[in-house]
């Protein structure tokens, strides 16, 4: 295995590289949404504004809503959709398009109370209390709590850095609690769910909760010095994107969730969230000689891929 120094820099100039082709080639496409976006900023940017002086500026507050209270509603209301159909089974739309078939169906509810309890309590006792250093940091950068709003192109740089910076921190971490010591004392609690379901996603022991799901997400809003409704935004985004790795099921239009749901199936493999560094690292091999791998991609149909693409038989021995 390649040394990890190398490893960084080959990984820092291709993430960088990345960043330049990414900006240029959404720099035309964000042009027209910027102009979207113009016709309608003095409605945003207004209500924006009414948001602000509704809390007479009392930016704790204001952060408190934007980087606890809005994800958490954003993960909960989309879990509990989920939930209902790990639960019951229905509606059948979102139960046939399961990755593991036969598995979780349905959920074991003993086992779902004790992820929603472990959930709670990481969002309330770890994430939250870490969002007061955050919040003395980001008044420190002046920006977060500006008025004026932050213009789309801003929102799209900082968007990607942020799953940049996610990237580089979540694998490295991830990779760390897979090492014996780690894994057998924090990450196993994780990987009880070897067909997890999207609450799973926050279910983990305390310190790999702090260090390996909330500190990747926060630290590029720390370190671009973000506007609230940009990190907002990234927050929210970052929860569902995380519960759509989990939930179990490839659904139509939205992101593949084979990639992860490999990694709990076979533990040694697909430790990103991107996939760039898995490539790097070469911990993707066995997953890319999967029908996983060829089920990997955005569903453009109604047709559930597990149909489409499905197993090979078991050969009888």
């Amino acid at each position: 295995e390649e040394k990890l120094w190398d490893a960084v820099k080959i990984t820092a100039c291709v993430l960088g590289a990345g960043l330049l082709v990414f900006t240029a080639l959404v720099n035309s496409l964000s042009w027209y949404v910027q102009t979207i976006w113009n016709a309608s900023g003095h409605f945003w940017q207004t209500t924006w504004l009414k948001f602000y002086y509704q809390f007479e500026g009392e930016e704790w507050t204001i952060f408190l809503l934007g980087t606890a209270l809005v994800p958490s509603l954003a993960f909960w209301c989309f879990n509990g959709i989920l939930m209902v159909a790990d639960v019951t089974g229905k509606p059948t739309f979102i139960t046939r398009y399961r990755i593991q078939l036969g598995k979780n169906d349905p959920v074991d509810t003993k086992k779902l109370r004790q992820a929603i309890y472990t959930a709670l309590g990481n969002m309330f006792f770890i994430s939250l209390p870490m969002l007061v250093p955050m919040f003395y940091i980001m008044k420190w950068w002046g920006n977060t709590f500006s008025k004026e709003l932050p213009t789309f192109q801003w929102f799209l740089v900082d968007l990607s850095i942020f799953t940049l910076i996610e990237e580089i921190l979540f694998y490295y971490t991830h990779r760390l609690v897979h090492l014996p010591l780690l894994y057998k004392h924090i990450h196993k609690k994780h990987h009880e769910w070897t067909a997890p379901i999207g609450v799973v996603s926050i279910y983990a022991h305390p310190v790999e909760h702090m260090f390996s799901n909330t500190l990747p997400v926060m630290t590029g809003p720390m370190i671009m010095g973000s506007h609230i409704v940009s990190i907002a935004a990234w927050f929210s985004l970052a929860l569902i994107v995380t519960s759509i790795s989990h939930c179990g099921y490839h659904l139509p239009f939205l992101p593949s969730p084979e990639f992860h749901d490999f990694h709990h199936l076979k533990f040694n493999q697909c430790y990103g969230v991107l996939g760039v560094l898995d490539y790097l690292h070469g911990t993707d091999t066995v997953f890319k000689q999967t029908k996983a791998y060829e089920r990997h991609r955005v569903l453009l149909s109604l047709t559930p891929l597990s149909e489409s693409i499905p197993e090979e038989p078991k050969r009888a021995e």
